[in-house]
């Protein structure tokens, strides 16, 4: 497909932004449109899956026929299965009269089934049934109905991680994954930030009667750097917001800071709940993970310490082992000057953003790791730090922390493990696990 076709269905469903994964994503609908196949779409929330979906069916032979997009997590599951097959007078209270599904509905025509992993389990069933066969049963009847109807799904979740936990089906996984489309995350799509920005403010400027924003340069650089968790749609919603709220047409960064989370301005790798079993940390909570890296740090500077205190004193030789150990941690004493926590003044951008890297850092401080530092004589070294203590401290584990902070929750609530469990933010099954791995079901 060329760059002129995929650009002509861009103006076609109003989609904006020249990414590479973003293009190759509208290649593959494209491709994909004229077949039958089942498609699965992946994507975060806020992405712009279902514009995909349209796609899809109106580039297909069935752009004729009726396309209804579903969100399968909005639906309760005690009425999923009578909105998607339909059901019979009488098959359960209130149901007063029969009633066609979506799936009868639509013959001829494509189903968008957005948050696909929230479908039940039974409903799975009778869904895997209709994208073999072709086959569905309205609930409270034993007639067997044929439909044609291509089934176009979407997720924002692993489904391989829901089929593991044993909440999603694994052949309907493999069912609806025909052909995989990923839709990028607006964190990952660089310069289309700012196109999409202005598009949308030009869109409230008419709509609301208001002169069109514009920001500084300094602007679209903040606005470009923010990680967008909630993606198209939360900057459409900024985008409506200034366009409705500021008095001065142009915003500055320290301006456009103000509608930014501070903690979500950094594109810098994040922690991520519910991250995929089996990695580095994939079986620890964010407390657990924040704990072992202070702990592994704690130690790195134990052992530095000691290895430069023992150089100082003469009491080790410098060794290949010392020297090398001094090496690899050299970057905490060379890299002191390159980062400073105070925001610049010359640079709101990054001075709102809550950290500030200056572009022309001073020179840095250097350690010559080749040789002991010298002193000028020995009285100096009497006001060494003493860290002889920090060693035993370093045999505490995760484990013992953990179990003092349950005991100081129950101490502090009078053995309440409801409120106990509240306050370690934790629920009350898992409170009730760890009295049990500590042998504190007594307390």
């Amino acid at each position: 497909m060329t760059n002129q076709e995929i650009q002509s269905i861009k103006q076609r469903f109003g989609i904006i932004g020249n990414a590479p994964a973003l293009n190759y994503a509208i290649q593959v609908a494209a491709q994909v449109a004229p077949t039958d196949m089942t498609v699965l779409i992946t994507g975060e929330s806020g992405s712009g899956k279902e514009s995909f979906s349209k796609i899809i069916h109106a580039l297909s032979p069935r752009k004729h026929g009726q396309f209804i997009a579903i969100n399968c997590g909005a639906i309760p599951e005690g009425t999923i299965d009578s909105e998607l097959f339909g059901h019979e007078k009488g098959a359960f209270t209130g149901a007063n009269e029969a009633r066609k599904g979506y799936f009868e509905v639509t013959d001829g025509g494509t189903i968008f089934l957005d948050e696909i992993a929230e479908m039940p389990l039974g409903t799975q069933a009778r869904l895997l049934r209709v994208l073999e066969n072709g086959e569905f049963i309205r609930v409270g009847s034993s007639k067997v109905q044929k439909t044609d109807v291509r089934v176009v799904a979407a997720t924002n979740v692993n489904l391989l991680d829901r089929v593991q936990a044993g909440k999603f089906r694994e052949d309907l996984y493999y069912r609806l994954n025909t052909v995989p489309i990923t839709v990028p995350p607006l964190r990952d799509r660089g310069d289309d930030i700012y196109l999409l920005f202005r598009k949308f403010t030009a869109d409230f400027s008419e709509k609301h009667r208001v002169k069109p924003i514009s920001l500084t340069p300094e602007a679209v650089r903040l606005l470009t750097r923010f990680r967008f968790p909630g993606n198209i749609r939360q900057l459409k919603n900024l985008a409506e917001q200034i366009s409705v709220l500021e008095l001065d047409r142009e915003v500055d960064a320290t301006r456009l800071a103000t509608y930014l989370p501070a903690a979500q301005t950094s594109l810098l790798p994040a922690l991520v709940p519910g991250g995929a079993a089996g990695g580095d940390f994939g079986s620890y909570s964010e407390r657990d993970i924040l704990y072992r890296l202070l702990f592994d740090m704690r130690r790195d500077m134990t052992d530095l310490k000691k290895v430069v205190l023992e150089l100082a004193t003469g009491n080790r030789p410098a060794t290949a082992e010392a020297q090398e150990l001094l090496r690899q941690n050299s970057h905490l004493f060379n890299n002191l000057s390159e980062a400073t926590p105070y925001p610049s003044p010359d640079n709101p951008a990054e001075a709102a953003s809550g950290y500030y890297l200056p572009a022309s850092p001073a020179a840095p401080l250097r350690v010559d790791v080749s040789a002991p530092t010298p002193y000028a004589d020995d009285d100096d070294l009497d006001h060494t730090e003493d860290i002889s203590h920090e060693t035993e401290e370093e045999t505490l584990s995760l484990d013992a922390i953990e179990k003092e902070m349950i005991l100081k929750a129950l101490k502090k609530h009078h053995n309440k493990r409801k409120y106990a469990a509240q306050d370690l933010g934790i629920s009350e099954r898992t409170l009730y696990r760890k009295l049990k791995q500590y042998d504190l079901e007594s307390a």
